[in-house]
C-alpha cells in the first residue's frame, strides 16, 4: 500500500498531529540526516556476526525482543537514485547482504531494488550502507516506464525474495486499476522472476480471482500483492494479498469490523497456482480523524518458518496518527481450507481460515513505528539466537521514516 497514492493523505497527516509532535519528529529527522548520512556513505564493512541458515528450516517463534532501530536519511542519494519507498527485504546469509525493493513506480528513478549491508555491533544496528542498485527489466529488456510515459506498463513493486537455489529473485507488483469517464487503466498484478542483474525471466500465471476488472470483482486498487515467501525449500511460493478482494467482502474497519484476505500458493517449477487460503485480518487499530478519513489494515509482508508455519505482518494506519500499528502473528496453514475454487468468500462459512497467534504488537514497544512493509531473518547474534529485521516504507514523505528495526528471536 502506497499511502502517497491516497488523495490528500499527506495533508491529513500534517493537520492531525500536534505541533509538539511535529517539531519532535522533524528535529529527529534533521539529526539523523546530519549524523548518519556520512556514516552510511563511508562504512562498507560486513557484520562480524555469523551467517544463519535459510528461513526454510526455522522453528516456531514464541517471543520477539526489540534490540535496536536505525533511520536511513530522507532522500538519501545512492548511485544517482533516491532511496525511499523500501517495501520488501530479504537476506542472503552466504554473502551477508540484504536485498530491498523500492516501490518507486519509475517516478523518481526507474523501478529498482537495492543490495544493502547492515552492520551489527553489541546487538545494535551500527550502520546501514548501500552496495548496488539494480533496475528491474521488463520482457522487452528495458526499464519500466513511469505512468506519465506509459501507465499500461508501469509497475508497482511491493515485495521481493531471493531464490538461493537458482540465484534469481521473485518480485511482486500490485498493478493498477483506474476507472474513469475518460478511460480505464487496468494493469494486472504480477509475480515476476528476474536474474541477479534485474533481467526478466518469466512471470507466474494468476488465478482468475486476481485479475483486474471494471466491475465489482477482482483486486482493489493499491491493495494487492504485498508479501511473498518461499515454502518447501524454494519449491513453492506463497503470496499474500494486502486487503480483501472486491468479491470477498468489505475492507477492515474500526471496532470489530475485520476482513478476509487470500494467500495464493504457487508451484515454482510450473509457475502455476495450486492453492488459496483465507486469512482474517484484524480491525483497523485506531479510528481516523475525521471519522470518515482514510483507514486501512492489511498484510504488508509474510515470512516462512518452515512446515506450513509463517510470520504474518499486519499493518494498520488511520488519518490523524503519524505512526502505524504493526502486529506480528505466528500463522499456520496446517488445517486451512483450499479455497481456490471459491469465486467469493463473502457470506460463506464452509471453510477453515488460517490459524494465527499474536506474538508482538509494536504499539507496546514505546517507540515511534512507521509503515513497516518488509521482514526477513538476519544473521545469528553473538548469543546464538537468530535476528529478525523489519524495514519501513517512507512513501518518499519527509514526515515518514525509512526505519530498520532489529529484534532477537526467542
Amino acid at each position: 500500500m502506497d499511502f502517497k497514492r491516497v488523495p490528500n493523505l499527506f495533508i491529513f497527516r500534517i493537520q492531525r498531529i500536534t505541533l509538539v509532535s511535529f517539531l519532535k519528529i522533524f528535529s529527529n529527522l534533521l539529526f539523523m540526516t546530519r549524523t548518519r548520512g556520512l556514516i552510511i556513505a563511508l562504512l562498507f564493512i560486513f557484520s562480524s556476526c555469523s551467517s544463519s541458515k535459510s528461513s526454510q528450516n526455522s522453528k516456531d517463534i514464541s517471543h520477539l525482543k526489540f534490540l535496536s532501530s536505525y533511520i536511513i536519511p530522507y532522500n538519501y542519494q545512492y548511485n544517482h537514485t533516491t532511496v525511499g519507498g523500501l517495501s520488501g527485504i530479504d537476506y542472503n546469509p552466504v554473502k551477508n547482504e540484504y536485498y530491498c525493493i523500492s516501490d518507486d513506480r519509475s517516478d523518481k528513478n526507474a523501478a529498482r531494488f537495492y543490495t544493502m549491508g547492515i552492520t551489527l555491533n553489541d546487538n545494535k544496528i551500527d550502520s546501514v550502507y548501500f552496495l548496488k542498485s539494480t533496475f528491474l527489466k521488463g520482457p522487452d529488456g528495458k526499464d519500466y516506464p513511469s505512468s506519465q510515459l506509459n501507465p499500461y506498463r508501469t509497475p508497482d513493486p511491493e515485495c521481493l525474495r531471493y531464490d538461493a537455489n537458482n540465484n534469481t529473485f521473485i518480485w511482486g507488483s500490485e498493478g493498477e486499476k483506474i476507472i474513469s469517464s475518460e478511460k480505464n487503466i487496468l494493469v494486472n498484478p504480477a509475480i515476476t522472476i528476474i536474474d541477479s542483474q534485474g533481467n526478466y525471466i518469466d512471470t507466474f500465471s494468476l488465478p482468475r480471482q486476481m485479475l483486474m476488472t471494471t466491475h465489482n470483482y477482482g483486486p482493489r486498487r493499491n491493495g494487492v500483492f504485498e508479501g511473498l515467501t518461499f515454502l518447501d525449500n524454494y519449491k513453492s511460493l506463497l503470496v499474500s494479498v494486502e486487503v480483501p478482494l472486491l468479491q470477498d467482502g468489505a475492507e477492515a474497519g474500526t471496532g470489530d469490523s475485520s476482513g478476509i484476505i487470500r494467500m495464493i500458493k504457487f508451484d515454482v517449477a510450473s509457475r502455476k497456482p495450486v492453492a488459496q487460503y483465507a486469512y482474517k485480518i484484524d480491525p483497523v487499530a485506531h479510528p481516523p480523524l475525521p471519522f470518515s478519513g482514510f483507514r486501512i489494515n492489511g498484510i504488508s509482508d509474510i515470512l516462512s518458518l518452515g512446515k506450513d508455519k509463517l510470520l504474518v505482518i499486519e499493518r494498520s494506519f488511520s488519518n490523524g496518527r503519524l505512526s502505524c500499528t504493526v502486529k506480528v502473528y505466528l500463522a499456520s496453514l496446517d488445517n486451512a481450507t483450499n479455497v481456490q475454487s471459491f469465486d467469493s468468500l463473502k457470506a460463506k462459512n464452509n471453510f477453515q481460515i488460517i490459524n494465527k497467534k499474536l506474538i508482538l504488537n509494536m504499539d507496546n514497544l514505546g517507540i515511534y513505528i512507521d509503515n513497516i512493509e518488509g521482514v526477513t531473518f538476519g544473521p545469528t547474534l553473538p548469543d546464538g539466537k537468530r535476528s529478525l529485521i523489519f524495514i519501513a516504507d517512507n512513501n518518499f514523505n519527509p514526515l515518514e521514516q525509512s526505519q530498520v528495526l532489529l529484534f532477537e528471536v526467542e
